[in-house]
């Protein structure tokens, strides 16, 4: 399904709020604060020009997210910097005065930071973000998992230091849970979705997420200046990331900015229920979906408030075809790089693809040979043993074939 932005503010400017949050200033912070983890490393942009002749597009680039700050996910971007920010701020206001990032390792920094104690709910890769950033501050976190979370998962966050605790249902049941318990107990919560009376520290996570869009944009080549990026498919859960990097497309390119096209699972589809409705939806839990981290069933208002202006299309795929992509990122056609993609990391491709190939979807979106698609693949092998169960290879085998690959043609 499609449905095409017809909202009466699409093409408005964001309101001030979100211009803040996802403007030029508050993305150069995030890049300083990104610059001073010593894990910092660009995460790679690729050119897919095989696929991208069997779509009939002009070129496809895939900002590959899967190994984002040993996270392995875009989500070290926005939970951790916002732990990070907020540390520094009760830093500045207990020493009052200003405190730079670069003193997030003094010891009176963290002797305020062991005081604070974060938490969230998450499906996997926020919550494992938010841990990492307490642990790199020196304070507590607290993170809140629902029942479809795998035990693989809910390790892979222990690992960072966090208390983990089981919630009944699904991600909202988590999202209201670590809400009250942080209420009743004094403790700072990080989300990544938002509601009323609870905006800024979304609005910081999203923040984070802009880092993506300026090094991708660094990296585009350069003959595509005089044909611009013209398309970007996101995949949407609660709609964080796709309204980050559309709204920072925005404020960057202006009238300029490519069509940005919002992708989720038929079965969690709550944004694109948000847009036929034109107003932020609840949608029933059913089935669940193999895109886990895109299983969501409310929207964050914050993002649905930039999506109305910048979102051009929203659409969903389904289960199989995630699967379809992650496939084919493994197994490239030509000289394309292999890529591992999780099951929720390739969803924006698997809209392309289905809108490539549909006539009135192509037509509809523009898509044609002059056509320069960006995609994020937001995440890789989060959970191995699931990869290769619906890869049939070992992420690890999927990278050895790209560098053998890649030692073969330097040979």
């Amino acid at each position: 399904m499609m449905l095409l932005n017809q909202r009466p503010e699409h093409n408005q400017p964001l309101v001030a709020a979100d211009a803040a949050a996802l403007g030029i200033a508050g993305a150069d912070q995030a890049e300083r604060f990104l610059e001073a983890r010593d894990s910092h490393a660009e995460t790679p942009l690729h050119a897919l020009p095989a696929l991208a002749g069997e779509l009939g597009i002009g070129s496809l680039h895939v900002k590959d997210e899967g190994k984002r700050l040993g996270l392995g996910s875009f989500k070290a971007l926005g939970g951790a910097y916002a732990v990070m920010r907020l540390v520094l701020e009760e830093a500045g206001k207990r020493l009052g005065r200003a405190v730079e990032v670069g003193e997030i390792g003094d010891a009176s920094v963290r002797a305020i930071a062991a005081q604070m104690t974060f938490c969230c709910a998450t499906d996997g890769n926020h919550g494992r973000s938010v841990a990492q950033g307490a642990g790199l501050v020196g304070a507590h976190s607290v993170v809140f998992v629902h029942a479809g979370v795998s035990r693989e998962r809910v390790a892979a966050i222990a690992r960072f230091g966090a208390e983990m605790v089981r919630v009944e249902g699904g991600y909202d049941h988590s999202v209201r849970e670590a809400a009250r318990v942080a209420a009743e107990r004094g403790w700072t919560v990080v989300s990544d979705t938002s509601w009323p009376g609870y905006e800024r520290i979304p609005g910081l996570v999203m923040q984070g997420y802009t880092v993506i869009v300026r090094e991708a944009l660094r990296r585009m080549p350069e003959p595509l200046t005089p044909e611009p990026l013209t398309h970007v498919f996101l995949q949407a859960g609660v709609g964080g990331f796709a309204a980050a990097v559309a709204g920072h497309l925005a404020i960057l390119l202006g009238g300029e900015r490519p069509k940005v096209v919002v992708v989720e699972p038929a079965r969690a589809a709550c944004v694109y229920a948000t847009a036929e409705a034109g107003r932020p939806v609840k949608i029933p839990h059913g089935q669940p979906t193999v895109m886990a981290m895109l299983e969501c069933h409310e929207p964050s208002l914050v993002a649905w408030r930039v999506l109305a202006r910048v979102g051009d299309a929203f659409m969903t795929v389904d289960e199989e075809d995630a699967v379809a992509v992650m496939n084919r990122l493994a197994r490239p056609a030509g000289n394309d790089p292999a890529i591992v993609s999780g099951e929720s990391g390739g969803a924006g491709l698997a809209g392309l693809i289905r809108a490539a190939g549909d006539r009135e979807m192509r037509s509809a979106l523009g898509l044609d040979a002059h056509s320069h698609v960006l995609i994020i693949n937001s995440e890789g092998a989060t959970d191995p043993g699931r990869y290769a169960e619906l890869v049939g290879m070992a992420p690890e085998h999927v990278l050895l074939q790209t560098a053998s690959s890649n030692s073969w043609k330097n040979a």
